[in-house]
């Protein structure tokens, strides 16, 4: 069966570790000899000076991938820590989608499989009137949600998949990140199962904090294999269901 030619990652809120899970794809197909591309289209909170800002998902995403093109990974970034339409106003640099849409197509052309982290959750604004779901929209691509696994996710991942499945989304699954390896709160234990049983969206699993895996010093430990073991790469990439 063919692999399908991407997945946009998404997620319920900032912060929930969308580069983490992208990162440990990127790793796992790269070991099946697949050549992956990553883009992060907008980033923001980056680090540096000027038009040398740097992003540290993107970077992340970047070396997990050993990918060639980083002006693709990442066409726009900034450096206040906001939703991409407040930080541009403030920075006074527009954000055109033309050159988004540009660097998705010209990643296509060169890569097997495309891994997009968007930004925060599908209602991030891009700029004025167009959105995280926008630009999903646009890709094509089917959705995978990572969320938290404690108090309050119910909610929020229940959001998330309603937004999107009014949309019109594909969504390939959910993953719970960041779970304590011990002494789980009753939460955490029944948040993933809870949510596909109200959802029916495929929970692919949960990924543990990891000590040894770090974004900002581009530390990569023991997720590839913490990622084959925990996750359901089957379904994530959407096979299982092309196979029925």
């Amino acid at each position: 069966m063919r692999t399908p030619k991407g997945i946009f990652i998404t997620g319920t809120d900032t912060g929930v570790g969308k580069t983490v899970v992208g990162a440990g794809l990127a790793l796992v197909l790269k070991e099946r000899g697949l050549r992956v591309g990553v883009m992060k289209p907008v980033a923001t909170g980056c680090f540096g000076e000027g038009k040398r800002l740097i992003s540290g998902d993107a970077v992340y995403l970047f070396e997990a991938a050993e990918n060639e093109y980083p002006a693709l990974t990442n066409p726009f970034r900034f450096r206040n820590p906001l939703a991409p339409s407040v930080a541009s106003v403030i920075e006074k640099r527009e954000i055109p989608i033309e050159k988004i849409r540009r660097a998705f197509r010209e990643l296509q052309t060169h890569y097997d499989y495309i891994i997009v982290e968007g930004i925060g959750g599908l209602l991030v604004p891009i700029h004025k009137g167009y959105f995280v779901a926008n630009l999903i929209h646009e890709f094509g691509l089917p959705i995978l949600i990572v969320a938290r696994g404690g108090l309050g996710t119910i909610n929020h991942t229940l959001l998330t998949i309603d937004a999107a499945q009014i949309r019109g989304f594909q969504i390939h699954g959910v993953i719970f990140n960041r779970m304590p390896r011990v002494n789980l709160s009753v939460a955490e234990i029944t948040n993933p199962k809870t949510v596909h049983d109200l959802s029916g969206v495929p929970v692919l699993g949960t990924l543990p904090e990891m000590e040894d895996v770090d974004v900002d010093r581009c530390l990569f430990g023991s997720l590839r294999e913490t990622f084959k073991e925990r996750i359901d790469l089957d379904r994530l990439l959407g096979l299982e269901t092309a196979a029925r």
